[in-house]
């Protein structure tokens, strides 16, 4: 099959499945992958790039509304010059509309894939400015995939989409996402993220203010966002500084997660929660917050714990349970990497997502 991929080049994880599968998939089919810039895990040469260049003209001073547009074009152009099957938009707005838009232009037999992440469709798609726009494109889809079923149900609750939502999960690599051996030393926990509200940052650093005081331990924090400067002031304040360290954005959270001894994921909500699953792949318990995709990731008492969102005392509490008793963290962790392996690998996810475009041909 000829498959165009569009999504967002950044650290989330939408762009990194999309990216993820472009790869994995170019093995067997040929590959083009779009978007405004190069992708943070695009790095091997069997998947063909293409950017989309916006005109600078002043009359245009709303980007992402020149950005759906020339996307729109791109599109077309590959479409056209390759002759795809499929075009596979990660993240609704403004992907989705965009190759409906391409679709309609090019009109040819080419299929439209929307695969939903979460906030396409529950936080930006149902504002106003945006619901109609992603209802509409999100029923134009020739097939429609959610990445949990919470948030299939949820997508279902929120829309008039009477097309099937099919759920396809996300994966991990458990050759990339493994434990590194190491010697004994102080505990480490992480945390890893876009650094926005939905997040809750502060129950982490409130909660760690209370795990150090018992033991020996550092919080690594991975990521970059509006929270940061006031994560930075909070462990300023709490007094702290020496055993936090603000990471950035990084390519090799592999490696960091690898020699962690706890994962935290506190928020208010997540669709999937891709970095609690890489945490998992590396056999490291994940303590979070019991809501939406989480419930169905995390096995509670299992493979990490699910708390109540805002209860800090239990995301401390959950911590030190593990931390201060080694046989329980290797079993949790041994856990979480069983269920990595059997449910979440791409040897698992991948011919999902291909059956998937083949029954979509055939329609």
């Amino acid at each position: 099959m000829k498959i165009g991929i569009a999504c967002f080049p950044t650290f989330g994880g939408s762009g990194i499945i999309a990216t993820e599968l472009a790869h994995l998939l170019a093995k067997k089919h040929e590959l083009h992958l779009v978007s405004y810039d190069v992708p943070v895990r695009l790095k091997e040469a069997d998947v063909s790039f293409h950017k989309v260049e916006l005109l600078a003209y002043p009359l245009f001073d709303r980007t992402a509304c020149c950005y759906s547009l020339a996307l729109v074009s791109k599109m077309v152009e590959i479409s056209r010059s390759h002759s795809l099957d499929i075009l596979h938009a990660h993240y609704a707005v403004p992907n989705a509309i965009s190759a409906y838009l391409a679709k309609k232009i090019c009109n040819n037999s080419m299929k439209v894939v929307t695969t939903l992440h979460g906030t396409d469709s529950y936080l930006v798609g149902r504002h106003p400015s945006y619901k109609e726009v992603t209802q509409f494109s999100m029923q134009q889809s020739d097939a429609l995939t959610a990445v949990s079923r919470y948030l299939k149900e949820r997508t279902n609750a929120e829309f008039d989409v009477s097309r099937e939502i099919r759920v396809i999960p996300n994966f991990v690599d458990p050759q990339l996402f493994r434990k590194l051996r190491k010697t004994p030393h102080q505990k480490v926990i992480c945390h890893s993220s876009n650094f926005r509200s939905i997040k809750r940052i502060p129950d982490i650093i409130r909660a760690f203010g209370e795990i150090v005081k018992e033991i020996d331990c550092r919080l690594l924090l991975i990521g970059d966002g509006p929270e940061l400067p006031e994560a930075a002031r909070m462990v300023s304040d709490l007094g702290i500084s020496e055993n936090v360290e603000f990471l950035g954005n990084t390519r090799n959270v592999n490696e960091i997660l690898g020699e962690c001894d706890l994962f935290l994921l506190p928020s208010e909500d997540e669709s999937f929660g891709l970095a609690a699953l890489e945490a998992m792949s590396c056999e490291v318990p994940v303590v979070a917050s019991n809501v939406g995709g989480l419930r169905e990731l995390i096995s509670h008492g299992v493979d990490g714990y699910l708390m109540r969102v805002g209860d800090v005392s239990a995301l401390a509490q959950y911590s030190l349970s593990i931390l201060q008793d080694p046989e329980l963290q290797e079993k949790m962790g041994r856990e979480a990497r069983q269920k990595v392996l059997r449910k979440y690998t791409p040897s698992k996810i991948v011919p999902e997502y291909e059956d998937l475009y083949e029954q979509t041909l055939q329609d």
